[in-house]
């Protein structure tokens, strides 16, 4: 089964004039709820455009009865582990965005649900501006992954003897020392926001950096970047 989203008109920094929507949000804690419906309105969503489940029954009937564009969901709910939802909700529809807003940090859970198919992952520790740049970017098709989490998947990830091939220099455009630099402060999980007060210099600068060294490597996230350059001995 497919689902098919609606667009909601937004003025959203950036050229989308439209938010998908409906949105649900699957959560038990009332508190989160609230958050997350502030941060939800503060982008542009409206309350007719979400949506709220406090367990995986009313989320399975919700999703099975309407259309859903994006979902926030919790692992540690009443009636079971949020991973099962999101197993369900990519078989169902590929295109789906699942975002994963939980307080658990375990290896087990963060594989689990990148594993089954979320979009991205960020704890609920994060402030309200983190959440709401977490859910901007999954909007433009990013895959944000909390600098924390990023700290855990970077740490599984072997380091691959470099076995440069004759063509690999000519061929692959060389990272500024700005960039490198950009570089190991990502490798270490800082978020952009923390690397531009390491660097003194605006986020916005700091993200056009991450783009060109996305460009340069080939990658289209983080962790690939990080891969990427310690496969070709770009970091240590």
């Amino acid at each position: 089964m497919g689902f098919h989203s609606l667009m909601l008109s937004a003025n959203l920094p950036s050229d989308d004039s439209v938010l998908p929507a409906p949105v649900l949000v699957v959560e038990d804690d009332p508190l989160m709820r609230q958050r997350l419906s502030r941060v939800l309105g503060e982008i542009g969503y409206t309350d007719e455009t979400v949506a709220f489940s406090v367990n995986l029954a009313e989320a399975r009937a919700h999703v099975s009865s309407q259309p859903v564009a994006m979902v926030l969901v919790d692992l540690g709910l009443p009636d079971g582990n949020g991973i099962e939802l999101i197993h369900e909700l990519r078989a169902q529809d590929p295109t789906l965005w699942i975002l994963v807003i939980s307080a658990w940090s375990t290896e087990e859970a963060i594989l689990g649900a990148l594993q089954a198919g979320a979009t991205g992952y960020l704890l609920k520790e994060r402030d309200d501006l983190e959440v709401s740049l977490s859910i901007r970017s999954v909007l433009r098709g990013g895959a944000p992954i909390d600098p924390f989490i990023a700290r855990r998947i970077l740490t599984l990830l072997p380091t691959v003897p470099l076995h440069k091939q004759p063509s690999d220099t000519s061929e692959a455009e060389a990272l500024s020392a700005r960039e490198s630099e950009i570089l190991e402060w990502v490798s270490r999980g800082l978020s952009n926001r923390e690397i531009a007060e390491q660097l003194t210099i605006s986020r916005h600068t700091v993200e056009c950096h991450i783009k060109r060294i996305y460009r340069k490597l080939a990658v289209s996230s983080r962790i690939r970047a990080v891969s990427e350059a310690r496969h070709r001995g770009l970091l240590s």
